[in-house]
């Protein structure tokens, strides 16, 4: 993450935004076209997570660490949050604590499993939750070659697409167009942005 802001006025209550969602609904993409939106605006932060990930796999962009980097940061109190999924683990920077507390808005990819994490590090914390329908993202999914179609549609049949648990949630549907998606994605942050102040 970077450093907090200067020269930009926070929002009058901070607020951490976990976005959460199955593999292939598109968080990665519509959180991108957010910071795209919101560029130019320093009261709002798109955090940088770290994960035990190669930097050239794809994906998001995020610091690489190995295993033992990441354990030494996890142990040197490093992260606000951090969490284990599919054979990796990832770490949301402590600093956004503090952005929080002073005011920001800080934009997070985070995890349903990790929720709870998040709720008791920040003060404030709103979930956008990011669906799609079920053939959407088995089409998505089929499309990275891991899973054959039928082990895609079992597994996505078997897990829920909602939030479990007493949080603030907002839902984007991303089963259309990246534009309609993006924009519903920027609309949720501008009501965090309003619901803060």
């Amino acid at each position: 993450m970077d450093a907090r802001p200067t020269g930009a006025e926070p929002v009058s209550r901070g607020c951490m935004v976990a976005v959460v969602g199955p593999s292939g609904a598109g968080k990665d993409t519509l959180m991108a076209y957010a910071a795209r939106f919101f560029e130019g605006r320093d009261e709002v932060i798109f955090v940088r997570r770290v994960i035990t990930r190669d930097a050239a796999a794809g994906g998001e962009d995020h610091d690489s660490v190995s295993e033992a980097e990441f354990e030494a940061l996890e142990k040197a109190g490093r992260f606000a949050v951090s969490w284990g999924a599919h054979g990796l683990r990832y770490g949301i920077p402590v600093e956004t604590k503090e952005a929080v507390d002073q005011g920001w808005l800080v934009v997070a990819n985070g995890s349903r499993s990790a929720l709870g994490r998040f709720k008791a590090a920040y003060s404030r914390l709103i979930v956008i939750n990011v669906t799609a329908n079920l053939d959407v993202l088995a089409a998505r999914l089929e499309g990275r070659g891991r899973e054959t179609r039928e082990e895609i549609l079992r597994r996505l049949e078997r897990s829920s697409l909602s939030v479990e648990g007493d949080y603030e949630v907002m839902t984007v549907d991303n089963s259309c167009s990246i534009e309609m998606a993006g924009k519903a994605m920027v609309e949720a942050l501008h009501r965090c942005v309003a619901f803060g102040r």
